[in-house]
């Protein structure tokens, strides 16, 4: 099956598939129920079954998954199971978290480059790498071997910046900007929007 047949909500609940696994696994649990699962993630046990149909037969009917077993799989579906260099642009307040942020290392996300426009920050020390300056992009991007970028500046400049790591052959993006892109199709972006998702809660209290 090619990946674009899959939903992309189907996508985005992999990884939480996989973060539930791998705490089962690391506290030795064998063997798992699609129910239990699905209560672990929020989802029905037929969701569960539904989402993993789309990749091959991974558990048996009444005896349910194995654990490591799916757990690796998932990996492999997801390409988790490899190292992904990542360039950085932004070397603000949050990008600084996102260098400190050690869960990327344990998941297998290097952040390999941090790149910034303000003459200030360029040079400057940020976790183990110095602020490169955006002249360095495409360089930074080559040297890494990057494919995936983070995207940490304001609003207003991410439509700009967005197309540079585009064009600096950069396939996917996590995007903190508050505000849409206008990208090729072929260019998966992925949105973190603190405030839309405090909006979204707010409403419920």
């Amino acid at each position: 099956m090619r990946r674009t047949d899959v939903p992309d909500v189907v996508i985005r609940r992999l990884p939480l598939y996989l973060r539930c696994l791998t705490y089962m696994a690391e506290r030795g649990q064998s063997v798992v129920s699609s129910q239990e699962l699905g209560a672990w993630v929020g989802v029905s046990s037929a969701q569960i079954r539904k989402d993993l149909s789309y990749f091959g037969e991974f558990g048996r009917q009444g005896l349910g998954y194995e654990v490591t077993y799916l757990r690796d799989q998932l990996r492999t579906i997801l390409q988790a199971d490899k190292r992904w260099s990542i360039v950085l642009v932004g070397a603000g307040a949050l990008g600084h978290a996102l260098v400190n942020y050690r869960a990327f290392e344990s998941w297998n996300y290097d952040l390999s480059a941090v790149l910034d426009n303000d003459p200030e920050k360029v040079g400057q020390p940020i976790g183990d790498l110095r602020v490169r300056p955006m002249e360095d992009l495409v360089a930074s991007v080559h040297e890494t071997g990057a494919k995936i970028a983070i995207l940490a500046v304001p609003a207003e400049a991410a439509q700009s910046v967005a197309e540079q790591l585009v064009a600096a052959g950069i396939r996917a993006i996590l995007n903190y900007a508050p505000m849409n892109l206008v990208l090729p199709a072929e260019i998966h972006v992925s949105y973190i929007d603190p405030i839309a998702s405090l909006q979204s809660t707010t409403f419920y209290l």
